[in-house]
């Protein structure tokens, strides 16, 4: 668990990739603009690893000497609520990313859950359960146990992922590990979190059904984001005024909480945006 609130974006800067900077400088140059996270995408990964284990672990050894936070954002080709091919193939997906994170030393694999098809959203969620758990069981079998799980909550309608969902996933299988993306919630919900008290029901909600550690130690996701009627849309900058959510007011609620979160940028400026949440958080004076 993080040991203070921590920053950072999701996949490597696009200032990084001009400068040709390597995989392992990542951490460094992150913490040069003072951010202390980092989200691997792996999003395009298949039934394998798509990552060298040397070129994983060194990363792993750059994050630990910069004390960055890793993270990994698994494979959008994954759906836990599919057929049984589909579900086959989704585990093994997940299981490589499981695998490529405990390489690199990440925390927790991001993922997105599933879609509901044709099923009722009961039938889904039961599906998905039972895959998410076989591939947990997979994963200890072969001694990964130093990598959590993550279901994220999703922006589409959709998409399995509501707030309910995700905390039931949460409950219900082992080595599993909260994501809450925010803009996510904002958009599927057309725009809920609008208050200080909207985004503090979410907070207590968590914490009365999954504990106060959980709570304390969420891994998040934040941008602007623009949606319709189906939910999710495009992601924006946080200072495009006329999109939501205000992550001034999640601000207010860490410190008065005193979480200690890890922030994953998602907006189109990653690292830049990152640095405007945390001077934004250091600004509400806590104490976390």
């Amino acid at each position: 668990m993080a040991d203070h609130p921590r920053f950072g974006p999701a996949g490597v800067p696009p200032s990084f990739s001009i400068m040709k900077a390597k995989l392992d400088d990542v951490p460094r140059l992150l913490r040069e603009e003072g951010l202390d996270a980092f989200e691997y995408e792996a999003v395009r990964w298949g039934q394998k690893p798509q990552v060298k284990k040397e070129e994983a672990e060194k990363l792993g050894s750059a994050a630990r000497e910069n004390d960055v936070w890793l993270s990994m954002h698994g494979s959008y080709f994954i759906n836990l609520c599919g057929n049984e091919q589909i579900l086959e193939a989704s585990k093994k997906r997940l299981i490589a990313c499981a695998i490529g994170a405990s390489w690199m030393g990440a925390h927790v694999v991001v993922f997105h859950p599933g879609f509901y098809g044709e099923r009722s959203h009961k039938q889904a969620f039961d599906i998905c359960a039972k895959a998410l758990k076989d591939t947990v069981e997979i994963m200890r079998s072969l001694g990964i146990d130093d990598v959590k799980i993550g279901p994220e909550t999703m922006g589409r309608t959709y998409q399995l992922g509501t707030l309910d969902e995700i905390i039931r996933l949460c409950e219900m299988v082992e080595q599993t590990q909260l994501v809450i993306d925010w803009s996510h919630l904002y958009a599927r919900d057309q725009g809920r979190l609008r208050t200080i008290e909207e985004f503090r029901k979410v907070v207590e909600t968590v914490e009365t059904r999954l504990g106060v550690e959980a709570v304390r130690n969420m891994h998040c996701h934040f941008t602007k984001i623009e949606f319709t009627l189906k939910g999710e849309k495009r992601h924006h900058t946080l200072e495009e005024t006329r999109y939501g959510p205000e992550f001034e007011l999640l601000a207010k609620v860490i410190a008065e909480f005193r979480l200690r979160p890890v922030i994953i940028s998602e907006t189109p400026l990653l690292d830049i945006d990152a640095a405007r949440m945390r001077n934004i958080l250091m600004k509400e004076g806590s104490n976390i």
